[in-house]
């Protein structure tokens, strides 16, 4: 297999690093519907620049449209396919399962990534979207290579190999949605997987004051090689929000490891560190045990000696690595750092560079004798500024026959131009030789070209003028140029047609629970369903027709586990099956939901993230655009699940006794069960509605008179 090395992008000096240091292909974001919202992201005509220069040198662009979108945002996502289909755009990135519904319809020539954020976590979603003719999927962080290679789909898969980890699985993830109204699915994740956290068990603290949530960088250039031999199609590299000159570097330190070129991966992965680094690990990929680094949230960067000495004015350094001015440090435990404007040796000299001891100035107040890290070299920073052009081989073929018109061709692997010139004369005094042609054709310099093949075939004793075979050169460059960046497409359309559905009921109770007096309370009460994530449980109430088994979230294989009244997280092939959706489904707008039916979800499990309002007009539109009142089901009651983790992340036995405490001390209810940490949101959801919907009431800690009270509100 042909494997593509996929690089981010943030802004166009971002886009340059990665063709021009090996990327094979390069993904990046819109000023709107990206999932990196915060990026500097491309503007229309910076994208059309994009699409022309990355295709120029063989590179391919992916553009990332994988947010959820409302219902009023979809006439504007829509004119931005076009916009992009239209521009020879290879590929686009969505989550949004009725975007990729409707597009797939609208325009089946568009390729369509399902992003990661539509959770590709299970080999049944996998199946779901080759069935819908999605191209690739970007599989979740979560999935370890031995379930990888296990996906015989015929699909592309795409994983990612470096950068960032998201603690929860990518589009399951609340927190920052519901404790700041920025929605990770919206792309305006506040990170608040990055803040302090304080774990309580029984109320009591056992650990206080550190980064529970925070993992470090993926990085798996150690096992590359397993990687090389997998099912695998593209290699990702995290980093959309990542400095120009460190999407250069990791582009390039991955284009060797899939060249399999000699290089010193330790002295690469040191100059990392100074780029970016929050410690690595090698992920769930590799099953690796050490995810978490609780400890610092930031970039690290390289150690590189201690403080042996300090006063007021100077702090002095035993050096064990290389320290230059205009790098930046920073003290271990002090958290302090700086830039050394001025570097002294012992004799109080300045100095640009030393590796043995050394003072700086002590302009932050440094008190302690502390361990010192380099988060910022300036000369390799000011290398990777500078990067050698990416080239194209090119073949020319000249042909110069007296009498006949002047000929220059022009060839890489796919394209030919041909370009003509005067009629070829007699020589009256001095004939041109081959190598006078030869030396000006070659004159490719700033082009983005190189030649490794060149025939010239002239006649004996002919004229002909440099300047003319110069023109020639840069009339055929120019043309070849234009031919490989032309990007324009033929949209192929179709005209979308909506089946008719049949109506369902709409307005009831249904409720989830944890425990047995919970069940046996709620049976005794009017709800139409009842939900159990206990397969114990399920099994000894299961031929009462209200008890519902709540699978466990993110299984590799769902279908062997859905019993005959299942409730689904995951999108799959719902049909013949008696299924219900849960909210983790994120349904956001009414192609969502209509496609949902379609694919046969007894169900609309509307996202927890619509306020009231949306919702209403979500019912609303629905109604106007298919003349069909939809069975939406919305979380009316209870706290909801704002994380779910893959991995026993905060050391804790299975049961419900613990709490994690942010700085404003709200409580997170966390528990872990079934190798998955779930965290619960600081306040339980507790809305009314006016309109006819299926109303869920969320029951975690409440006692049958608490549920008895809760229900009579609803009812």
């Amino acid at each position: 297999m042909v494997h593509e090395l996929l690089s981010p992008a943030g802004d166009m000096e971002c886009l340059y690093q990665a063709i021009h240091n090996g990327a094979d292909a390069v993904y990046l974001g819109l000023k709107q519907f990206g999932a990196r919202a915060y990026s500097n992201n491309f503007s229309n005509e910076e994208v059309i620049t994009a699409i022309k220069t990355a295709h120029l040198y063989g590179v391919k662009i992916y553009v990332t449209m994988n947010t959820l979108v409302k219902d009023y945002e979809v006439e504007e996502f829509l004119k931005q396919v076009y916009f992009l289909y239209s521009n020879g755009v290879d590929a686009i990135l969505m989550q949004d399962f009725g975007m990729i519904n409707l597009v797939r319809r609208m325009y089946p020539e568009l390729e369509i990534h399902a992003s990661t954020q539509a959770n590709n976590s299970s080999i049944d979603t996998i199946k779901m979207f080759y069935n819908l003719g999605v191209k690739r999927v970007v599989l979740s962080r979560e999935l370890t290579l031995e379930e990888i290679e296990k996906i015989d789909v015929p699909i592309e898969l795409e994983v990612f190999i470096h950068g960032a980890l998201c603690i929860s699985y990518s589009g399951n993830c609340l927190m920052s949605s519901m404790i700041g109204n920025r929605s990770g699915n919206r792309g305006e994740c506040a990170g608040s997987c990055r803040l302090k956290y304080d774990l309580l068990k029984d109320n009591k603290v056992i650990v206080k004051d550190k980064y529970l949530l925070s993992t470090k960088e993926l990085n798996t250039s150690y096992n590359f090689d397993r990687l090389l031999k997998s099912n695998i199609k593209s290699f990702k590299i995290e980093g959309r929000m990542k400095s120009p000159e460190y999407v250069g570097f990791i582009t390039k330190f991955y284009r060797k490891l899939i060249d399999k070129e000699e290089f010193n991966i330790e002295e690469e992965l040191d100059k990392l560190k100074t780029i970016y680094n929050r410690n690595f690990t090698e992920g769930h990929l590799f099953n690796s045990k050490s995810i978490m680094n609780i400890d610092t949230p930031n970039h690290i960067g390289l150690e590189i000696g201690k403080v042996i000495d300090i006063n007021k004015d100077k702090i002095k350094i035993k050096l064990t690595r290389c320290l230059n001015q205009f790098d930046g440090i920073r003290f271990k435990e002090s958290g302090k750092g700086l830039i050394v404007n001025y570097l002294y040796n012992q004799n109080n000299n300045l100095i640009s560079s030393s590796n043995d001891i050394v003072y700086i100035d002590n302009k932050i107040g440094l008190t302690t004798k502390d361990k010192v890290y380099k988060t910022q070299d300036s000369k390799l920073i000011n290398s990777l500024k500078k990067y050698n052009l990416k080239k194209i081989d090119i073949k020319i073929y000249f042909k110069g026959i007296e009498n006949k018109k002047i000929k220059v061709i022009l060839e890489d692997n796919c394209n030919k131009v041909e370009v003509e010139g005067n009629v070829v004369l007699s020589a009256k005094n001095y004939p041109i030789e081959k190598e006078d042609i030869k030396k000006h054709l070659l004159k490719l310099g700033n082009t983005p070209f190189k030649c490794n093949n060149i025939t010239i075939d002239i006649s004996n004793n002919i004229f002909i003028a440099i300047k003319e075979i110069n023109e020639l050169r840069r009339k055929a460059v120019e043309e070849l140029i234009n031919k490989r960046s032309y990007s324009k497409r033929k949209v192929i359309s179709n005209k979308v047609i909506f089946e008719k559905l049949n109506n369902a009921d709409n307005n009831y109770l249904v409720c989830s629970i944890y425990n047995e007096k919970q069940l046996l309370a709620c049976l005794n009460l009017n709800f139409k369903r009842i939900y159990i994530n206990d397969i114990n449980l399920y099994n000894r109430y299961k031929d009462n027709d209200k008890v519902y088994y709540m699978l466990d979230r993110n299984k590799f294989n769902i279908e062997s586990n859905i019993v005959n009244n299942s409730v689904i997280s995951e999108y799959l092939d719902f049909n013949n099956k008696n299924l219900i959706g849960n909210y983790s489904l994120n349904v956001y707008n009414i192609y969502t939901a209509y496609y949902l039916l379609l694919n046969g979800l007894k169900n609309i499990p509307v996202s927890t993230e619509l306020n009231s309002s949306e919702i209403e007009c979500l019912y609303n539109n629905f109604i106007d655009k298919f003349d069909f009142i939809p069975p939406l089901e919305v979380l009316a009651y209870g706290r909801v699940e704002n994380m779910i983790i893959k991995g026993n992340i905060l050391n804790i036995e299975e049961n419900y006794n613990y709490d994690l405490i942010d700085k404003r001390k709200r409580c997170f209810k966390v528990f872990y069960k079934n190798n998955l940490t779930h965290i619960l949101n600081y306040k339980k959801e507790d809305r009314l509605y006016k309109f006819k919907y299926i109303k869920r009431l969320d029951f975690y800690d409440e006692d049958e008179y608490k549920i008895i009270d809760t229900v009579k509100k609803f009812t």
